[in-house]
């Protein structure tokens, strides 16, 4: 359970730079990219990704300060792949604007669910932000795979580099 608002930002920090890391390691002909086939959200452009990613910020952003799960925010044009990572950026300074200062006792309270008659408590409402950015992030990552487009490491190594440093472990400690 989180339980300062200050901790949770410096984690949407970590979960906004990768964002935008795999965002900005997208090829030119991403600009144009959507998937084959599909209805509604499953045919979006990457676009229409960034796009949602940056609108859905706020959305969650007044949930959690109990305002309604209303989508506010003019997002930043991202019809342009130059426009990607400044909307990103632009969202998430908005984002930790309407949650800076927010009080710790937020974190607990209920809030009501748009859907149902159920609540969730604050710090869900911010880690239903976190896993939606996530899933979009994955699902730009896996269209970009699918592509044969570049998709950055999330720590930074391969699987087979793992593999090779395992060997190399394994050998020195069967040498001691």
């Amino acid at each position: 359970m989180l339980t300062d608002p200050q901790e949770f930002l410096r984690y949407f920090d970590s979960i906004h730079r990768r964002t935008t890391r795999d965002i900005a390691a997208l090829p030119s002909p991403a600009e144009s990219w959507k998937p084959p086939a599909g209805e509604g959200e499953n045919a979006w452009s990457i676009a229409q990704i960034v796009h949602h990613i940056c609108e859905s910020r706020m959305y969650f952003a007044r949930a959690y300060r109990n305002e309604g799960w209303i989508y506010d925010w003019p997002v930043p044009s991202t019809a342009s792949q130059s426009n990607w990572v400044p909307a990103l950026e632009e969202s998430a300074a908005e984002f930790r604007r309407r949650l800076d200062g927010t009080p710790a006792e937020w974190l607990s309270r209920r809030i009501r669910m748009i859907d149902t008659d159920g609540t969730l408590s604050g710090w869900r409402v911010l880690m239903m932000l976190v896993e939606h950015e996530v899933h979009h992030r994955s699902q730009i990552d896996t269209y970009a795979g699918v592509q044969g487009w570049d998709v950055p490491q999330i720590y930074g190594r391969t699987r087979e580099q793992i593999d090779e440093l395992q060997e190399q472990q394994e050998s020195s400690r069967s040498e001691h």
